[in-house]
């Protein structure tokens, strides 16, 4: 096997093409990478229960948690009095029921905004409104408001310059997708395309806005458990799904759902228009028909979605955009209604203790100080030797190692960058030292990225590699060989 740490002892030309090689990955490869900037994670704030703590501690809780935007369902008083000052983001919304009243009246809206929203800001810093929530499925029928409500609302932003620091959207359900599987496939119904989604996707472009999309991997699995597997829901699938439409693999049925979206949108000529995933969660209880229901699984699913947000990368059909999701939910909500499940979503318990523990920052996955995972980055399965998220405690130790998945060029390219101008000990993958065996470029590549990244002290973006590496919190199995880290 060539590469740059053998080269050095063979013909010049050789060594020089390595040096070459090294020189243009550093300078070309890594800046292309940085298209796919890590993601943003927040957290929807329900309160459809009778013993949550106050909003003042709440705020206190999602800053110890380094959690930086939030998501509401209303624009309440005192809650969106308790964020003032916080530094924290907060999407606040529109509710279905006045919906009518706001398509038909722009003084209605300029009402609404005066009271709901000009007095907070900017100390309290509203990033966006979500005028209704999954509307095509509302019992009451407020589809046909939806679009001419998101204009009265935004021409009131625009009336108190408003905005160009709020966006205006509304979050859809899957299920407003005909076809959803393959993904290549995706379409929206029919019977919404020409009245509601047009005219709403149009005036998201128009205003620069995004898609807000409800995505829950957890009742595809749930009612399909004969054909869905329960690794490719939770980001643990190792051989992935190939979409038989555009050729593309995934890992996650998270990445196919959103994809599906996606598609829907790229029909419909709006390809530049972007999303925000703004639930998805999975459910620590349920009952006993709701199959996948657990903490563990839970564990697994948000962790696992965690990473996979914050290492970078976007879907396989558009992967240079990053993905912005917000977990369902902070809290379990006592009053809820429904299955056992919609009671049971949140990470923290009222009392504020948490359901499961994962991390919820970049510095949590970098700093291995949250729960365990040998998740995916990007479209990438969780690493042969098993494990991932889960509601124990971990050491704390984390290794960088190759993604397996990616072209064996720019592993290699990858492998020279490490060995060569990146300054990483290569000397035990040499031939006949101790981590040679397995002699494979997976083997070497994952050594080679790992020193690098120890020796960088595990600091943020040092085991990427342009997508080529991940960090994983499982000791690596690549033979005999022992593969350092810090703690």
């Amino acid at each position: 096997m060539l590469c740059f740490y053998q080269a050095q002892s063979m013909a010049t030309p050789n060594f020089l093409r390595s040096l070459f090689l090294a020189l243009i990955f550093s300078l070309y490869y890594f800046p292309i990478a940085s298209l796919s900037d890590p993601g943003l994670i927040g957290i929807n704030y329900g309160r459809i229960a009778n013993d949550l703590p106050q909003p003042s501690q709440v705020v206190q809780l999602l800053k110890s948690q380094g959690v930086t935007r939030v998501k509401l369902y209303d624009t309440d008083q005192t809650a969106l009095s308790a964020f003032s000052g916080s530094g924290i983001s907060v999407t606040v919304a529109l509710p279905n029921e006045l919906l009518s009243s706001s398509a038909a009246d722009q003084s209605f809206t300029d009402t609404w905004v005066k009271s709901n929203i000009v007095p907070y800001t900017p100390a309290t810093q509203i990033e966006a409104i979500a005028v209704g929530n999954e509307v095509f499925v509302d019992p009451k029928n407020t589809t046909q408001f939806l679009v001419a409500a998101m204009k009265n609302v935004y021409s009131s932003l625009v009336k108190f310059n408003l905005d160009k620091t709020i966006k205006i959207s509304s979050p859809i359900a899957l299920s407003a997708l005909a076809v959803s599987y393959p993904s290549s496939a995706g379409a929206f119904k029919p019977e919404l395309i020409e009245p509601v989604i047009k005219p709403m996707l149009s005036f998201l472009k128009q205003t620069g806005s995004y898609l807000m999309v409800n995505a829950y991997p957890f009742f595809a699995y749930t009612g399909n458990t004969a054909e869905i597997s329960l690794d490719y829901a939770l980001f643990r699938d190792k051989q992935g799904v190939v979409d038989s439409g555009n050729g593309l693999r995934y890992y996650s049925l998270f990445d196919a759902q959103i994809d599906a979206v996606f598609a829907a949108m790229n029909a419909l000529q709006y390809d530049d228009v972007k999303m925000v995933i703004t639930e998805t969660g999975w459910p620590s209880k349920g009952d006993e028909n709701e199959a996948g229901s657990s903490a563990a699984n839970a564990a697994a699913y948000n962790g696992n979605l965690v990473r996979r947000v914050l290492t970078g990368g976007g879907s396989p059909l558009r992967p240079n955009e990053p993905l912005n999701v917000f977990l369902f939910a902070l809290f379990n909500e006592n009053q809820k209604t429904g299955p056992t499940s919609e009671r049971n979503y949140g990470l923290f318990y009222p009392n504020e203790e948490k359901v499961y523990n994962i991390p919820l920052t970049l510095e949590d996955l970098n700093t291995g100080e949250s729960t365990p995972v040998n998740g995916t980055r990007m479209q990438v399965p969780a690493p042969a030797n098993g494990g991932d998220f889960s509601p124990s405690a971990t050491s704390g130790r984390t290794w960088c190692v190759a993604n397996g998945k990616v072209a064996e060029e720019k592993l290699q390219e990858a492998l020279d960058y490490a060995c060569g101008e990146g300054g990483a000990d290569c000397r035990p993958i040499q031939e006949g030292a101790t981590c040679y065996d397995p002699n494979t470029l997976e083997a070497h590549a994952s050594y080679a990225f790992n020193s690098y990244y120890q020796m960088k002290a595990r600091g943020t973006g040092t085991c990427d590699f342009g997508g080529a590496a991940y960090v994983i919190t499982q000791p690596p199995q690549f033979g005999s060989c022992e593969f350092p880290t810090g703690s």
